[in-house]
């Protein structure tokens, strides 16, 4: 069966978050079909949304022979494993697990759009997206993780190109120690 590449963006702000993103990560890489095959650094950032506490991020790339939907509906139950509840949009999250791209796909479904429909927007996913899959190019836009506009100065209004540690200093990651990844490319 032929095998596709999928990256998961991972995000808490509720409890322990760096224990529990690494019990997620456990989760996902002992599912039946998931291969994991890099993980990022974690990175404290600001919320996006109501006052709330930083979120802890981070993503994690996979080999799989399962679809998107399949995909999708494993992260959901992971999620709500962790106790996850979607009362707030935005709102503070024990676990965020977010498929972020599957392969080149493109599509649109009621449940998942792929790209990630906001992933070029959000440094806190595109700076360890660009960590651990730095060649892949957004299959509309034709940017790399590390080219996307508005980064890190939002003000910016041209497409310029930043290093991965520059990428690093345009989030806040005061007072969390960037810790190594769990796991090594195989």
């Amino acid at each position: 069966m032929n095998q596709a590449t999928a990256a998961i963006a991972l995000g808490s702000n509720l409890g322990n978050s760096l224990e529990t993103l690494q019990a997620a990560v456990q989760q996902i890489g002992a599912s039946p079909g998931f291969r994991l095959t890099n993980q990022s650094h974690w990175y404290r950032t600001q919320a996006v949304g109501p006052p709330q506490p930083s979120y802890i991020n981070g993503c994690l790339l996979l080999q799989t022979h399962h679809p998107p939907s399949q995909i999708l509906q494993r992260l959901l139950d992971i999620e709500l494993q962790f106790g996850r509840v979607r009362q707030q949009h935005w709102g503070p999250r024990t676990l965020d697990l977010d498929l972020l791209l599957y392969d080149q796909v493109v599509m649109e479904t009621p449940a998942l759009t792929l790209p990630h429909p906001r992933l070029h927007e959000r440094a806190f996913v595109l700076v360890p997206l660009a960590e651990i899959l730095p060649t892949w190019v957004h299959p509309i836009l034709g940017t790399q993780a590390a080219e996307e506009e508005g980064l890190p100065n939002p003000g910016l209004t041209q497409r310029q190109s930043w290093t991965i540690a520059q990428l690093r200093q345009a989030i806040d990651c005061t007072g969390v120690e960037r810790l190594p990844p769990r796991l090594e490319a195989t």
